[in-house]
């Protein structure tokens, strides 16, 4: 079973810097160099999903991520074989599989871990032997943990967009619902031996509630900080997550 150690870690996701360069074309903005500001704000890790839609993240960004980075690469990816050849050509720090759909804005829920349990199980295996961390993105659900613990993920990332979203609606029953739900699957994956992280959607409204759950190691934040940084810049966006969540946990 995973040991409470260390402080809460911090991955920054950097997919919409890629959306605003994309926008236009050309190079700029450019993600490397917020993945790099980044490091210097306090992030523990940078998230990075590679979609095969390419609309943000592109292959030339992950080659330069993974040659360059000098904290851990967190590769979101769906469970493809494309994905699959090009996590193990790089071999990141960490891969996070996620549900994807062409026609979504975002990742909308969780992996439906449970009705593809023997796929995924051959899927991830090849990754972790070439050991990279294999995390699999899913809702708070039992069911969904217990599929993930058997295929032999190291990680499980809690979803967290629908307790944001109803913050976020002023549905105030629904999201302590949410939270209470996420605050005891972490709890019963932590005691599977998983490492849990969260993330989706969270704010400087939303991230101390989950911040203070012991079992959480990290969290996974990238559009909230990348559309506050317009306001106030990215290190200080960054930097301001940072003290909220050492200010839960401590």
């Amino acid at each position: 079973m995973t040991d409470f150690a260390g402080r809460l870690r911090l991955g920054v996701n950097i997919d919409h810097v890629a959306t605003v360069r994309n926008a236009r074309g050309g190079a700029y903005p450019d993600p490397l160099r917020a993945a790099k500001i980044a490091e210097d704000a306090g992030a523990d890790g940078i998230t990075a999903h590679l979609r095969e839609d390419r609309r943000h993240i592109s292959d030339a960004d992950i080659d330069r991520l993974t040659e360059m980075l000098s904290v851990p690469l967190n590769f979101e990816m769906a469970a493809t074989p494309e994905m699959q050849s090009i996590a193990l050509r790089h071999k990141p720090h960490a891969v996070c599989i996620v549900p994807e759909k062409r026609e979504e804005k975002t990742t909308e829920g969780g992996l439906e871990v449970a009705r593809e349990e023997n796929r995924l199980a051959h899927f991830i295996a090849p990754l972790r032997d070439a050991g990279c961390r294999v995390s699999i993105f899913i809702a708070a659900d039992q069911r969904q943990i217990e599929a993930a613990h058997r295929i032999g993920a190291q990680v499980i990332e809690l979803h967290t967009g629908a307790y944001c979203d109803a913050h976020a609606d002023g549905e105030y029953e629904i999201r302590d619902r949410e939270l209470a739900s996420l605050r005891e699957m972490s709890a019963y994956a932590h005691s599977l031996g998983l490492e849990v992280h969260a993330g989706h959607g969270l704010t400087y409204d939303t991230v101390q509630p989950i911040a203070a759950f012991p079992e959480v190691m990290e969290l996974n934040i990238g559009h909230f900080l990348i559309g506050e940084s317009i306001f106030m810049g990215l290190e200080p966006a960054i930097r301001e997550m940072r003290r909220l969540m050492d200010d839960a946990r401590g």
